[in-house]
C-alpha cells in the first residue's frame, strides 16, 4: 500500500505539469495529515528492500515546454504594405552583393528575398494595374496563371520566373513575354497573316544581302553586323532575311521550299517569327505540287501512291453521297 501512495503521488506530481501548484498543494495536505502530532523531528522511514525509492520535487518533468515554440524566428520580416515589401526587397539585395559569393549566407539571403517578392506579389491587387487580357498589334494576351511551368521571354529572351513575375501568352501565335515588355512589343501577331494571306515562300533561302536591310534586324530593327559587333547577324534560312539574337534564337524548322524543290527535311534555322509562322501553316493545304514541281512525282513513291488514292476517293464520292447518313457522318 505504501508503494502504490508513492506511485500515486509520483503521478499526480510529475504527468500533470499544468497542474503543479495543485499537486503540491494536494501533496502538503497529504503530508501534514499522515505526520504525527509530536514536534520532534522523525527522520523518514526506509523504503523495503527491492522497492525503487521515489522523490518528489519541485522539477517538473521536460515534455518540451522550455523550448519557445511561439516566439517569432530570427530575420523574420513582417510587414503589412507594400512600401515596406519594396524597402525590405531593396536591403535584401543589398545584403546579397554584400555577402561573400556562394556561402550559406548568402543563400539564405536569397531564398528570403524570394519569399518577400512572393509576399509582395500576395499583397498587389491583380486587377489595380495588370488586366486578365491585352489586345496589342492583333494579339490577344491572357493573363498566366502557371507558376511552376519555366518559360522564356519571346520579347527580352530572358526566363520567366512565375513565382514572382506576371507573364502574357497570345492565344493566336502562343507569343509569350513578360508583363514590362508587352509595351515593347513591335511585331503584329503571326495569326493574323495566315488568315488574310496563307502561302508559303518558296524560294529557297531568298537572300538579299545585309546592306539590302541596312545592317538592322529585320524585325526589332536593332544594328546587326556580321561580326557580332553591336549584335550578331543571324540568318534566317526561310526568309533569307537577317536578325538580331533576340529574334533569332537558332531553332530549327523544316523549310518548305525545299521539301517542294529537293525533297529536303532536313531542319534549317529560322527565326522565332519564322518559326510561329510555319507552326501556324502546318495544317493548312495550301500546296499544289502538282502545279509547282510536277516532276516530283517521278522520283517520289509516296507522292504517287498518295495521289491515286485521292483519285480514288473521288471516283467513290457520288456513292458515299447516296448514303441515308451521308450529312450525319461527314466523311467528305
Amino acid at each position: 500500500m505504501e508503494y502504490d501512495e508513492k506511485l500515486a503521488r509520483f503521478r499526480q506530481a510529475h504527468l500533470n505539469p499544468f497542474n503543479k501548484q495543485l499537486g503540491s498543494r494536494q501533496h502538503e495536505q497529504r503530508a501534514a495529515e499522515e505526520a504525527p502530532d509530536t514536534t520532534s523531528e522523525e527522520s523518514p522511514p526506509e523504503p523495503p528492500a527491492g522497492e525503487p525509492e521515489f522523490h518528489c520535487t519541485e522539477r517538473v518533468m521536460d515534455l518540451g515546454l522550455a523550448e519557445d515554440h511561439f516566439s517569432r524566428p530570427v530575420g523574420l520580416f513582417l510587414a503589412s504594405d507594400v512600401q515596406q515589401l519594396q524597402q525590405a526587397i531593396e536591403e535584401c539585395k543589398q545584403l546579397i552583393l554584400e555577402l561573400p559569393e556562394h556561402s550559406e549566407q548568402q543563400k539564405d539571403a536569397v531564398v528570403r528575398l524570394i519569399h518577400l517578392r512572393l509576399k509582395l506579389q500576395e499583397l498587389k491587387d491583380p486587377n489595380e494595374d495588370e488586366p486578365n487580357i491585352r489586345v496589342l498589334l492583333e494579339h490577344r494576351f491572357y493573363k498566366e496563371k502557371s507558376k511552376s511551368v519555366k518559360q522564356t521571354c519571346d520579347k527580352c529572351n530572358t526566363i520567366i520566373w512565375g513565382l514572382i513575375q506576371t507573364w502574357y501568352t497570345c492565344t493566336g501565335c502562343y507569343y509569350r513575354c513578360h508583363s514590362k515588355c508587352l509595351n515593347l512589343i513591335s511585331k503584329p501577331c503571326v495569326r493574323s497573316k495566315v488568315s488574310h494571306q496563307a502561302e508559303y515562300e518558296l524560294n529557297i533561302c531568298p537572300e538579299a544581302g545585309l546592306d539590302s536591310q541596312d545592317y538592322r534586324c529585320a524585325e526589332c530593327r536593332a544594328p546587326i553586323s556580321l561580326r557580332g559587333v553591336p549584335s550578331e547577324a543571324r540568318q534566317c534560312d526561310y526568309t533569307g532575311q537577317y536578325y538580331c539574337s533576340h529574334c533569332h534564337w537558332n531553332d530549327l524548322a523544316i523549310i518548305p521550299a525545299r521539301v517542294v524543290h529537293n525533297w529536303d527535311f532536313e531542319p534549317r534555322k529560322v527565326s522565332r517569327c519564322s518559326l510561329r509562322y510555319l507552326a501556324l501553316m502546318m495544317s493548312r493545304p495550301v500546296l499544289r505540287l502538282r502545279e509547282i514541281n510536277p516532276l516530283l512525282f517521278n522520283y517520289v513513291e509516296e507522292l504517287v501512291e498518295i495521289r491515286k488514292l485521292r483519285q480514288d476517293i473521288l471516283l467513290m464520292k457520288p456513292y458515299f453521297i447516296t448514303i441515308a447518313n451521308a450529312k450525319v457522318f461527314p466523311v467528305l
